[in-house]
C-alpha cells in the first residue's frame, strides 16, 4: 500500500512504561473530513482531545509482522477552528512480548522498540487534502499506563500526568509490508456482572462472574489519589474452594490500578485475561467495601457474526452446545488460540483444523480465516513446512494433522461459504505443503519418519507420555492422504491441472492399505474411516465399534481421532453407540465436564477430576476449544444441516438428521449466504415430524432417516434410498410427518 509516513519511537526507553505519542494540530474551520490511518508495533490505543478514537482492541492485531503488518482507518471527530491533540499509547501486545512464556525469548522482542507509524488527512469542500505524518515533530513521554503486557497483565496509575514531553526518533520501520485490515477487528462484546462474591475458606474475597471468559476486568469506584486496586485472575477454584492459578504457569494474570481523587471508572487498555473468578487482593478501605457494582466483566473476541444456533429437550446437551459457542468466543482473538489465560496463547495449527468447520457453522469467520491462513502462507518455509503456531513463533514445522492445517482449513471455508476466492489464494500453500511431505518422508508414498504430536492426549497414552498408543507413522500417513485429496479437490473447483496429486493420491491409499491391514486404536479406525482409507470401511466401523462397547463404551481418542469418532460411527450404521458417547455423564465425555459446571470446554476430559484434584497442573486449560469440534456433529448429523461439496456454501443443502439418544426433539438454523437454512425434528408418540426451512435462490435434498412410511409429504415427493427416504426440495418452509 502507498505510505507516505515515518516511523517514529520514544527517543529513550521508558523501561516497563507504555510510551504515549503525541500530535497538537489546528484544524481549520472548512475541513469537512478527517480519517486516520495508524499501525504499530505493538498495540495501541488512540485518542482525540481525549476520547478513544474507534472501538478496535488491540490493534493491529497479531500477523507475521515481517511480511504482513495491518493497518487501521478511522474516522475521526475533529474540533474545527481550533487546536486538536491526537495521543496514542503504545504497548508490548504480541510483538515486544514475552511468547511464548515457557520458552526463553528467541528474537529479543522485549528489547524492540515500541514505534507508531500514522497518517492524519484532513479534506475540505474543494476536495484537496492536508495529511499529518508521524514525524520528528511528534513527541514522547511516559503515559499513565505503567506496565502491560499479555502475560502478566496491566498496571495503571490514574493520577499520573506526563510532565516532560520530548521529540520523538525516527525509526526504521516496514513499509513494504503495510496492509489494509484483513482480519475482524477484536471488539468489546457481552458485559456480565458478578453472580456473586465470596470469602474463601483461605479468606480470599473472590469475585465469580459465572462465566469463563476472554477479556477484562472494569473497575468503579470512589477513590483517594495513592490507593490501590490490585486483581488476580482464574478459571477454577480447588477442590477446598481456594483460588487456584496454578494452571496459568508463570503468567501472572494481574491487574494493578493506581487511583485517583473522586470516582472513576477504568478497564485495561492493552492486554487480555482468560478467566470466570478475580481474587480482590487490594482495595480502597479493604476486602470488606469490595460491592457487585464495583466490577464488570467484558467479554472480547474478533468479531464475527453469529450464525449458528442448537437447541434440543436435553439440558446437558444445550450447555454443551453453549460452552462450545464461549469456547471459540474466547479463542478467537485475531488469531485461534488454544487457550487464553496461560503462558501460551498461540495459533496452534491442529486445534485450528479439527475445529474449524464447527467455527464456520457457529459464526461468519470467513475473514477471520482469511487473514490468518495468510499468516500462515506467508510464514511457509521454502520447502513447505508448515508451523505447528502461526504466527510461528515456535520455528517449529512438520507435524501431521498440524501442519495439515494448510490444506484443511482453506477447504473447510471454501465448504461454509461457496467462494472458491480462498482456494486461489491458498492453493500454492497448500501444494507446498504436500509437496513437503513428498519430499521428507523415509517412505515412498506414505509418511514415515520425523517428529509429531502423534494423537495427541490421547486417553490410551502409554504411561508418562502425552500422546496416545496409534502409531505416529499411520496417523501421518492418513493425513498425507487426507491433505493430497483435498488438494486434488481444490484443483478441479479452481480448473487446475492436478493430474500428478490424483496419481500420488492413489499411490499414498494403495500404500497404505498395504502397510496398515490392521488398526490397533480407535483412532487408528476412525482416521481410516473418515479419509476413506480402508479397504472395507463397513468392517472397519463393525471394529470400532467393537473396541468402543469392549471398553465400556466409552471413547479412547485425543486430538486427533475426537474429531472424527462420531462421524465415523454415524455414517456407517451405529448412529445410537455415538449417541451412547455423546450423552454419557461420566469421565471420559463431553458431558462430565459440563457435570462439574463448566462453561467452557476443557483442554483435558477431567481437567478437575471426580475428588476435586487437577489432572495437572502445568498442562490443563479450562478453555481449550479443540474438542469443541463435537458443534459440527450436533449441527451436521443430530440436527442434519448439511452441505453439498458440488454446491457449497448450502446453495444445496442435505437436510439429513439421524435421531436417537431418546432426544424429544432437536432444533437448529444456520445462517448462510442465502439466508436461514433451519432443521426441527420432534418424536411424537405415533410418527416423527421434521420441519425444515430452505432459503431464497437454493434447493435441499431432505432425508428421513429410517423411514418407513410418509404420512404427510407437503407436496414433496419422497422416494426409498439405501436405510432412509429421499425428496428434492426448492426454497420454502416444509413440515413431514413419517414413521421410523
Amino acid at each position: 500500500m502507498q505510505w507516505s509516513a515515518n516511523w517514529i519511537r520514544p527517543a529513550k526507553s521508558y523501561g516497563d512504561v507504555c510510551p504515549a505519542f503525541r500530535k497538537t494540530f489546528f484544524c481549520p474551520e472548512n475541513v469537512v473530513s478527517a480519517a486516520l490511518r495508524i499501525t504499530a508495533l505493538g498495540v495501541y490505543e488512540a485518542s482525540l482531545n481525549g476520547s478513544r478514537v474507534g472501538d478496535f482492541i488491540l490493534a493491529p492485531g497479531w500477523t507475521v509482522y515481517q511480511k504482513r503488518l495491518q493497518v487501521q482507518q478511522y474516522d475521526l471527530q475533529i474540533c474545527p477552528g481550533q487546536e486538536n491533540e491526537l495521543t496514542v499509547v503504545v504497548g508490548a501486545g504480541w510483538y515486544r512480548g514475552r511468547l511464548a512464556g515457557w520458552l526463553p525469548d528467541q528474537n529479543g522482542n522485549a528489547a524492540l522498540p515500541a514505534a507508531l507509524t500514522a497518517e492524519l488527512t484532513l479534506r475540505y469542500p474543494d476536495g484537496h487534502a492536508d495529511t499529518i505524518c508521524t514525524d520528528a515533530s511528534w513527541q514522547t513521554a511516559e503515559s499513565a499506563v505503567r506496565f502491560s503486557e499479555l502475560y502478566d497483565g496491566e498496571t495503571y496509575d490514574a493520577a499520573f500526568e506526563p510532565s516532560v514531553w520530548t521529540p520523538a526518533a525516527l525509526y526504521d520501520g516496514p513499509t513494504d509490508t503495510l496492509i489494509e485490515q484483513q482480519g475482524e477487528p477484536v471488539r468489546e462484546q457481552e458485559r456480565i456482572a458478578p453472580a456473586r462474591i465470596f470469602k474463601t475458606p483461605a479468606g480470599e474475597t473472590v469475585v465469580d462472574f459465572g462465566q469463563n471468559l476472554t477479556g477484562y476486568v472494569e473497575i468503579a469506584l470512589d477513590g483517594v489519589k495513592g490507593e490501590a486496586v490490585e486483581l488476580s485472575h482464574a478459571e477454577v477454584l480447588d477442590k477446598n474452594g481456594n483460588f487456584y492459578t496454578e494452571n496459568y504457569r508463570s503468567a501472572k494474570a494481574k491487574y494493578l490500578y493506581f487511583c485517583k481523587d473522586g470516582a472513576q471508572r477504568y478497564k485495561p487498555k492493552l492486554t487480555f485475561y482468560g478467566f470466570r473468578y478475580i481474587r480482590v487482593d487490594r482495595f480502597p478501605g479493604g476486602a470488606e467495601n469490595v460491592a457487585p457494582e464495583n466490577f464488570t466483566a467484558i467479554a472480547v473476541h474478533s468479531d464475527m457474526k453469529r450464525t449458528g444456533y442448537l437447541s434440543c429437550s436435553d439440558p446437558l446437551l444445550n450447555k454443551l452446545f453453549e460452552n462450545v459457542i464461549w469456547g471459540q468466543k474466547g479463542n478467537f482473538l485475531d488469531v485461534p488460540t488454544d487457550c487464553p489465560q496461560r503462558d501460551e496463547r498461540l495459533g496452534w495449527t491442529g486445534d485450528a483444523q479439527v475445529f474449524i468447520r464447527t467455527a464456520c457453522l457457529n459464526f461468519d469467520a470467513e475473514r477471520f480465516f482469511t487473514k490468518w491462513l495468510a499468516d500462515l502462507a506467508a510464514d511457509q518455509r521454502e520447502d513447505g513446512a508448515v508451523g505447528h503456531v502461526i504466527p510461528n513463533i515456535l520455528r517449529q514445522s512438520g507435524s501431521a494433522a498440524w501442519d495439515d492445517a494448510a490444506a484443511i482449513c482453506p477447504w473447510a471455508v471454501y465448504l461454509a461459504y461457496g467462494d472458491p476466492s480462498i482456494l486461489r489464494a491458498q492453493f500454492a500453500s497448500m501444494k507446498k505443503w504436500v509437496d513437503y511431505i513428498t519430499a521428507h518422508t523415509t517412505t515412498k508414498d506414505l509418511w514415515t519418519g520425523g517428529t509429531h504430536y502423534g494423537d495427541w492426549l490421547g486417553l490410551d497414552a502409554p504411561s508418562g507420555s502425552y500422546k496416545g498408543s496409534s502409531r505416529e507413522d499411520l496417523i501421518a500417513s492418513a493425513f498425507y492422504a487426507h491433505s493430497t485429496a483435498l488438494v486434488v479437490k481444490a484443483g478441479r473447483v479452481l480448473g487446475q491441472d492436478i493430474s500428478a496429486y490424483e496419481a500420488l493420491y492413489e499411490r499414498i491409499v494403495r500404500a497404505f492399505r498395504q502397510a496398515y491391514p490392521v488398526y490397533q486404536t480407535q483412532t487408528e479406525c476412525t482416521l481410516a474411516i473418515y479419509f476413506a482409507l480402508a479397504e472395507d470401511t463397513q468392517k472397519t466401523a463393525d471394529q470400532l465399534a467393537q473396541m468402543i462397547r469392549d471398553c465400556g463404551t466409552k471413547l479412547q481418542t485425543g486430538f486427533v481421532g475426537t474429531p472424527y469418532l462420531l462421524h465415523a460411527l454415524s455414517a456407517h450404521g451405529y448412529t445410537e453407540l455415538a449417541y451412547d458417547l455423546l450423552l454419557r455423564r461420566e469421565y471420559p465425555s463431553w458431558l462430565y465436564p459440563v457435570t462439574k459446571g463448566a462453561t467452557t470446554i476443557w483442554e483435558h476430559w477431567d481437567g478437575q477430576m471426580e475428588n476435586g484434584d487437577f489432572w495437572s497442573s502445568d498442562m490443563n486449560s479450562f478453555n481449550h476449544y479443540a474438542y469443541g469440534s463435537i458443534g459440527e456433529w450436533l449441527v451436521r448429523v443430530m440436527a442434519g444441516l448439511e452441505v453439498d461439496e458440488k454446491k457449497p456454501g448450502y446453495k444445496h443443502a442435505v437436510i439429513y438428521p439421524r435421531m436417537g439418544g431418546n432426544l424429544d426433539y432437536v432444533k437448529a438454523e444456520y445462517r448462510s449466504v442465502y439466508g436461514p437454512v433451519r432443521s426441527f425434528w420432534e418424536e411424537k408418540p405415533e410418527e416423527t415430524v421434521l420441519h425444515v426451512s430452505v432459503p431464497v435462490n437454493t434447493t435441499a435434498t431432505i432425508c428421513l432417516d429410517g423411514a418407513k412410511e410418509v404420512k404427510v409429504a407437503d407436496g414433496l415427493n419422497f422416494t426409498d434410498a439405501d436405510g432412509f427416504m429421499q425428496a428434492e426440495a426448492g426454497s420454502g418452509d416444509y413440515e413431514i410427518h413419517f414413521v421410523r
